[in-house]
């Protein structure tokens, strides 16, 4: 077998393989090899660099011993899959479900994960949205510190156990997209800077530093993260990526990371015969995002809308702190559910600067759109959910929304656990400033900020799900809304009708209603404490959150905090 790694500024380099230290040939570009008979799948083995080490192989598949062992061969070949009737889903049209593998279920696994595909396909969620997966110091983590790129958490079941979950995912119909971190990686366990120019030797982000996408020897780094991309789609069998923060990715070249990114990933779609998508967490508020290649844009399949998810947890929270404060009005409300963004160049009293362009002819469904995810719960100091009654008619507006809708585990049934936030450093220095630092993270947000410390285990297993929950009777009955919801968006095309210029909003916002046109349907939305009276044809009564609704001729008579989708009479 035959081992490759880039070290273009080494001297030396050797292997620790088979009980033996051996030595690597230096090549061109900078890359060492070393063949070594016998080896194969499981072989552990580590490099030395300049005689420094052992580190694992930057491109390690697999850290079975965790991110400070030595890693092993892994033959992505001597897997069985059974998805060979899986043609991919388009993400047109679909409902997305985001999770984390370790406290989506008790146990936290992978093959855990699987048994609760039952519940995803009778609440008819599309795609699953896994968050990251990358090995992390320690137990437990969002996965954001993630290091050792190309492997899995073995905490979770390995790459075995992955891919295990998506050929479970694909049988089951539904669609999987994983969220990868590129703009930065881990602050423990990160071996990549004594090999090669991986980082640009400045402070990228608040995470760490920037990774090296325009500077000397940047050819080589950004290979080696669009080769990653094309492991997970190629072979993982993933359908899509989601990519972390790319504002944070700092390109000046004249052919952005994400472009090329996306070139890459159009062609390797043509090769496998399925659509393959990239969806782009950004900051920017900028519609080239989303725009396609030859029209001068980034190529991303979609792009998460945050400005969609403020004006909605203000409008069904009251909240008006921090971010916030722009979205108070239900007006804001009506201008993103019929542009797409609230800041499309106008001020952002957050930013005390103007943000953003407009977003004319983008069409709705390359903007995925939330009530609630991992940042929006877990961003806040305890993690805390919102009640049934603002989910209730958050998620009406959400899943009658030009958008695609995003969900987060256990939101369909109003969980009670929180979403917190954890980590499990194993450098004590890390361990103990972690919960300093996430505080300095958030200054200004609004918060008084009186957080559990993210070390502490406990932290943890309150985040988990409570899946007994769902026997409830306000559970379940938020979770048959949820399903109705998703049912009536399905059946009925005028809902997922991703043409923002032809959604009508009016509101009032003293009155404290909403009422957005899709097509013939109308979509009704009482926020206030009060019954109110909304100027809409009665009709057709298709789906209402509560009873009793009142309907006449020029009038639509609505209980306090409730909505309904109807189509009015001619």
């Amino acid at each position: 077998m035959i081992f490759e790694v880039w070290a273009p500024q080494a001297t030396t380099v050797e292997m620790i393989v088979m009980g033996a230290r051996r030595a690597m040939s230096a090549g061109e570009g900078g890359w060492w090899s070393a063949e070594v008979d016998g080896a194969g799948h499981g072989t552990p083995y580590a490099y030395l660099v300049d005689g420094a080490g052992p580190y694992p192989d930057p491109r390690s598949r697999r850290q079975p011993e965790g991110i400070f062992g030595p890693s092993a061969v892994y033959d992505h070949d001597r897997f069985t899959w059974s998805d060979h009737e899986w043609k991919g889903r388009d993400l047109r049209g679909s409902v997305i479900y985001e999770l984390h593998v370790g406290t989506f279920t008790g146990a936290g696994t992978f093959a855990a994960a699987v048994e609760k595909l039952p519940h995803l396909v009778e609440l008819s969620v599309d795609f699953v949205e896994v968050m990251p997966v990358a090995p992390v110091p320690g137990g437990r983590n969002w996965g954001y510190d993630g290091v050792d790129l190309y492997a899995v958490n073995e905490t979770y079941g390995g790459p075995d156990g992955l891919k295990s979950f998506v050929d479970a995912c694909h049988r089951a119909g539904i669609g999987v997209i994983l969220d990868v971190v590129y703009n930065h990686l881990g602050p423990s366990g990160n071996f990549l800077h004594p090999f090669a120019p991986y980082f640009s030797g400045f402070k990228g982000s608040y995470w760490g530093d920037a990774v090296n996408l325009d500077g000397p020897g940047s050819d080589e780094v950004r290979r080696y993260l669009i080769g990653n991309a094309v492991q997970w789609l190629r072979d993982f069998h993933i359908d899509g990526l989601r990519l972390d923060a790319v504002h944070a990715l700092h390109d000046r070249r004249a052919t952005h990371l994400l472009a090329e990114l996306a070139e890459e990933v159009d062609a390797l779609a043509c090769s496998v015969g399925r659509p393959l998508s990239l969806i782009a967490e950004s900051d920017l508020n900028d519609p080239r995002m989303v725009r396609s290649l030859d029209a001068g844009g980034l190529g991303m399949t979609a792009q998460w809308n945050d400005d969609v998810h403020h004006a909605l947890h203000s409008a069904v929270s009251g909240e008006s702190h921090g971010y916030y404060k722009d979205f108070a009005d239900l007006s804001a409300l009506a201008k993103v559910l019929t542009s797409g963004v609230r800041h499309d160049g106008s001020y952002s009293s957050f930013r005390r600067r103007a943000h953003g362009r407009p977003f004319a002819g983008v069409p709705g469904h390359r903007l995925v759109a939330c009530l609630q995810n991992h940042d929006q719960i877990g961003n806040r100091p305890a993690g805390d959910r919102l009640p049934v009654p603002a989910l209730k008619l958050g998620a009406g507006l959400l899943l009658t929304s030009p958008f695609t809708p995003m969900l987060f585990m256990g939101e369909e049934w109003g969980a009670r656990t929180p979403f917190l936030f954890f980590s499990d450093h194993l450098d004590p220095e890390l361990r103990a400033s972690e919960g300093a630092r996430r505080e300095r993270e958030f200054d200004g947000f609004g918060y008084v900020w009186d957080a559990p410390d993210p070390s502490d285990e406990e932290t943890f297993h309150r985040s988990k799900l409570d899946w007994s929950e769902v026997k409830e009777e306000a559970h379940w009955s938020l979770l048959c809304w949820y399903r109705d919801l998703i049912a009536l968006r399905k059946a009925l095309p005028e809902l997922s009708d991703p043409r923002l210029d032809r959604v009508r909003v009016e509101v009032d916002p003293a009155g404290k209603w909403l009422l957005m046109w899709r097509g013939t349907l109308a979509v009704s939305v009482n926020f206030s404490q009060e019954s109110v009276t909304v100027p809409v044809p009665g009709g057709t009564l298709l789906l209402t959150s509560d009873e009793p609704v009142s309907m006449e001729h020029d009038a639509l008579h609505l209980p306090a905090q409730s909505m309904t989708i109807h189509r009015p009479t001619p």
